[in-house]
């Protein structure tokens, strides 16, 4: 049998009697095709109906194993299939005879095709045939049981499980994207998008292989070889059950971005940077570091991403809104920043912004740029106890006669669901609950903008954690009020500054006003934590600026 783009697949019970001790022929006509009992639907026509079954055992599981003939020259069909067993002295390579009924077994939102209440014969000796993979194969569902070996590219997406559930997210070909960071919500085109991830994506377990050492560390992104096991059905997509440890070659860490221009403007998401009392107390705080030495850590990497990036200027989000007094956590990590002398400051708006327990915040090198006038704070409506209160403020380098500038950061609501009603509801097109507070909170906030809140507004930046995709409506609705995404007048192919459930995405955005974006020379991403597993991170007792926070930080370069 052949499959269309694939190599060919030797027929093992068609060849000369590779087994020992074959199955009489009786036995062998007695034996309906595998491909018969799974058929062309995700449910077997055959429930509940008596079948004998003949092939080579190719894997074994908690409570069963996989038996898989020679196939029935029918590509949509599976020649493999599970058999609920935990009795039968039979391993890989046994070739057996399988009486049973067809079932079809609950594993999370799908079914697998089994056989129950067995009776097995082992009949000899074989080996199973592996179909080779040279692309991510129309749908996983007519492989399921088979052993495969994936010689198609593979990559890293997402390495969370394997301390929990011994599995890694694995996609074939390339990379997977969030699908409503390249379409409309809804649309066509995140279907067919929602549709290839879906394809490409392939959860890889240990059962009897082990890892090889680094593969918990290892950087989204790396590339995963040797990879050959069993296609099984998962509680969220399909598996492949390894059947031998895979190697692994490790992504290499980015050096920090540099970017043309004499004004340089970063943003970053601290992911909750709280400081306790400000003495050493207060541990654990509500959210971030647990301990005085988790601080110390945590503010170790935030101050060696900020030093690398190299800004004048940096917008910060998911700092504890506790003040600005000299126990506040801006007041510590602009310390910490000067620890060894320096010239950063803060914007100190008095009180909040807003009564979030977490805020946005402005830091500034006051050696390089000065602040002009008050900062300009945005609340009411959405802002406060949802999306967190916009701060404004207008800078000027201090060196030449260059003009001002304004930045205004931002962190708009997450999309989680809680308590969400109405409108905020998930609409199940992708964007995720909360949407319309995040498109009311980006209309108002365009509408406080056109109004000059600082008197400086000709030439203004939105930055911060939109928590919205590029094709999501709050941002288009900012790029449709002629705002101008940084990275696309910037010529960056692909940005990405998040990664959830594997796939790429900017949940990060930095938006231009025309003058503003006339005199942008650069921008970037430095890929240090979005792609780092957790053990990077501070509470892990990572070391270096990798996994401070589950952002990306982003700078952007300006001829003032």
């Amino acid at each position: 049998m052949i499959r269309p783009g694939f190599p060919f697949r030797p027929a093992l019970l068609l060849m000369p009697c590779l087994l020992v001790g074959c199955a009489s022929p009786s036995d062998a006509r007695e034996a309906t095709a595998i491909g018969a009992v799974q058929g062309h639907a995700e449910r077997s026509a055959l429930v509940g109906q008596a079948v004998t079954v003949r092939g080579v055992v190719s894997a074994k599981l908690d409570g069963g194993w996989f038996v898989q003939d020679a196939g029935d020259g029918d590509d949509a069909t599976s020649d493999a299939i599970f058999v609920q067993d935990a009795a039968s002295a039979v391993g890989p390579g046994d070739a057996v005879l399988v009486h049973g009924t067809v079932a079809e077994l609950d594993v999370g939102r799908a079914t697998r095709t089994a056989l129950v209440r067995t009776r097995v014969e082992r009949v000899g000796e074989g080996e199973t045939p592996v179909t080779p993979l040279a692309k991510a194969p129309t749908g996983w569902e007519s492989l399921e049981g088979m052993r495969v070996r994936l010689d198609a590219p593979v990559f890293l997406a997402d390495s969370g499980d394997l301390r929990r559930h011994d599995r890694v997210l694995a996609s074939l070909d390339e990379r997977l994207w969030q699908p409503t960071e390249r379409h409309v919500p809804g649309s066509d085109g995140y279907r067919a998008e929602v549709a290839r991830n879906t394809q490409r994506a392939l959860w890889l377990e240990a059962a009897d292989a082990t890892w090889p050492q680094g593969f918990a560390q290892a950087r989204s992104g790396s590339r995963i070889e040797g990879v050959t096991g069993v296609i099984d059905q998962a509680k969220d997509g399909h598996a492949l059950v390894l059947e031998s440890a895979p190697t692994l070659d490790p992504a290499p860490r980015p050096q920090p971005p540099t970017v043309p221009g004499s004004l340089r403007i970063a943003a970053l998401n601290l992911e909750n940077l709280f400081n306790g009392d400000g003495h050493g107390g207060g541990f654990p705080t509500p959210r971030g570091a647990r301990t005085p030495a988790e601080l110390a850590a945590q503010l170790s990497k935030h101050v060696a991403v900020i030093e690398a990036l190299d800004a004048d200027v940096v917008a910060l989000m998911e700092l504890e809104n506790d003040g600005y007094g000299e126990d506040s956590s801006i007041a510590t990590l602009v310390d910490a920043l000067d620890a060894e002398g320096g010239a950063w400051r803060f914007v100190d708006a008095k009180r909040g912004p807003g009564d979030n327990p977490i805020r946005v915040g402005l830091i500034y090198r006051g050696d390089r740029v000065r602040t002009l006038g008050e900062p300009a704070t945005l609340e009411g409506g959405p802002f406060g106890e949802h999306s967190r209160v916009p701060l404004a403020q207008a800078f000027a380098p201090l060196k030449g006669d260059a003009k001002a500038f304004v930045v205004v950061a931002n962190h708009f609501k997450s999309k989680g669901c809680s308590d969400a009603d109405g409108a905020d509801r998930d609409q199940h097109d992708g964007a995720g609950c909360y949407d319309a507070t995040r498109v009311e909170s980006a209309r108002r906030l365009h509408d406080w903008l056109a109004g000059d809140p600082t008197g400086h507004g000709a030439r203004t930046l939105i930055v911060g954690d939109l928590n919205a995709y590029a094709q999501e409506a709050p941002v288009r609705a900012l790029r449709e009020a002629g705002w101008q995404d940084a990275f696309a007048v910037a010529g960056i192919p692909a940005p990405y500054s998040y990664v959830y459930d594997g796939r790429l995405g900017r949940l990060d955005h930095a938006l231009l006003s025309p003058a503003f974006a006339r005199r942008l020379r650069g921008a970037a991403e430095w890929h240090v934590n979005a792609d780092e597993a957790e053990s990077s991170g501070y509470r892990a007792g990572g070391t270096g600026p990798w996994r401070s926070s589950d952002h990306d930080p982003l700078v952007l370069g300006f001829d003032p």
